[in-house]
This record gives structure tokens, C-alpha cells and sequence, in this order.
């Protein structure tokens, strides 16, 4: 039997995810093909939503890894919420990658290729593993906290490098499909549904940053209790 918290966060999950899914569908059945590129354009309404998100994971990490700074125990969860989201940002980085590879085959004739762009948010990878790896490897403590914490802080200074990086350098990416300055360069429909498919990913991004805390505080919660009982029976 799931819990009142539980249930309501089975339906925002289901809720989230099935709109997510009916905007893929829509956009690969229905949404106009795009004048240069034809059909191979609509893994961008995976793609870009997966870039935002991993970019967003980065900011919220920011965040997160601050607010554990903070030399109180009452901030301790802090440190959760933070260790959750770079696990949700390393799954929609490695996505983007994915995506990305899947568009640059018929576009550039490659898979991969070492292009600023790319190998700007093949290092964002990187980075969010190596905060992964550093969190399990040094022992529970201020020392971990604050380690983690600096790579946090880290991690958000790669995103900026990336977003210029088709500015900063001849790349062969094109330009970013969203920009504050200047109209966007794309069809009014593809724009709307581009979005629309954006904030659903972000919805779902948080969800599964919220689901992976909740997880790891029940183990934490777990762990604890079955040291204590093992030290009552010793």
C-alpha cells in the first residue's frame, strides 16, 4: 500500500511523463517537417529539452552544494539534494550526447566529432561523474561535504563555456535553437512545440531529482536503523 506522499508522487510522475511522451509523439507525427533538414530535425525536441535539463540540474546543483556549505546540522540534507540531482544531471547530459550523436550522423556524416560544443558537454560528463565518484568514495563527514560541495560549484562554471562555445570558436554546431537576443531563426510551430516539450522535461527533471532524494534518505534512514539493531544483538 503506498502512502498519501507516495501516491501523489505517483501521479505527478505518471502525469508528467505520459504529457512528455504525447508531446514526442505529436512532435514526430504532426509538428511541421523543417524546410533544410527535414524529418532528421525532431530529435531536437529530445535533444534540447535534454541539454536544458542537464544545464538546469547544474544550476539547481549550484544551489544545493552553497546551501550545504553552511556549517549547521540542520543543512544536512542539503547534501542529498545535491548528490541526487548530479545523478540526474549525468542521465540527461549522456542523453544529450546520445541525441546529439544521433542528429550529427546524417548532418555531419559522423557520430562524433571532437567539436567545441561537444566536447565542452563531454566534459560536463565527465564532471558530474567525478562529483559521483568523489561522493562514494570519501567517508561520510565535513571532509566529503565540502568536497563535494567545491565540485558542485565547479560543474556550474563548465555550462557558461559551453552555452558561447559556438560563439568563442569556429565549431561546426549550429547556433543555440533558443537565444534572448534577436527572434528565433525557426517556425512559429516548431518554436511553440520545441518549448512546450522543454518545460515537461523540466517537470520530469525535477520529479526525478525529488523521487532519487526521497530514495536515498529512506536507505540513509535504513542503514542507520539496521546498524542499531545489530549493535543491540552484538
Amino acid at each position: 500500500m503506498l502512502c498519501p506522499k507516495d501516491k501523489i508522487a505517483f501521479r505527478l510522475g505518471s502525469v508528467s511523463m505520459l504529457a512528455l511522451v504525447a508531446a514526442w509523439l505529436w512532435a514526430l507525427c504532426f509538428v511541421t517537417e523543417e524546410l533544410h533538414q527535414g524529418n532528421v530535425y525532431r530529435v531536437i525536441y529530445l535533444h534540447v529539452p535534454s541539454a536544458f535539463c542537464a544545464f538546469f540540474c547544474s544550476f539547481l546543483l549550484l544551489l544545493f552544494s552553497l546551501a550545504s556549505l553552511r556549517r549547521s546540522a540542520k543543512n544536512s540534507h542539503w547534501a542529498l539534494w545535491a548528490k541526487a540531482t548530479a545523478e540526474v544531471g549525468l542521465l540527461f547530459t549522456v542523453l544529450t550526447l546520445i541525441t546529439g550523436s544521433i542528429w550529427g550522423k546524417p548532418t555531419w556524416g559522423t557520430w562524433w566529432t571532437w567539436d567545441a560544443r561537444l566536447t565542452t558537454t563531454f566534459v560536463l560528463s565527465l564532471l558530474y561523474s567525478a562529483y559521483l565518484l568523489l561522493a562514494v568514495s570519501l567517508p561520510e563527514g565535513a571532509l566529503q561535504k565540502r568536497a563535494c560541495a567545491v565540485m558542485g560549484i565547479l560543474i556550474f562554471t563548465d555550462v557558461p563555456i559551453i552555452y558561447k562555445s559556438v560563439s568563442w570558436w569556429r565549431t561546426l554546431h549550429q547556433p543555440p535553437s533558443l537565444s534572448l537576443a534577436g527572434s528565433p531563426a525557426m517556425d512559429g510551430e516548431i518554436l511553440t512545440h520545441l518549448i512546450l516539450s522543454i518545460s515537461l522535461m523540466i517537470l520530469v527533471c525535477l520529479w526525478l531529482v525529488w523521487q532519487r532524494c526521497v530514495n536515498m534518505r529512506l536507505q540513509g534512514d535504513f542503514e542507520q536503523k539496521s546498524l542499531e539493531y545489530l549493535r543491540r544483538n552484538s
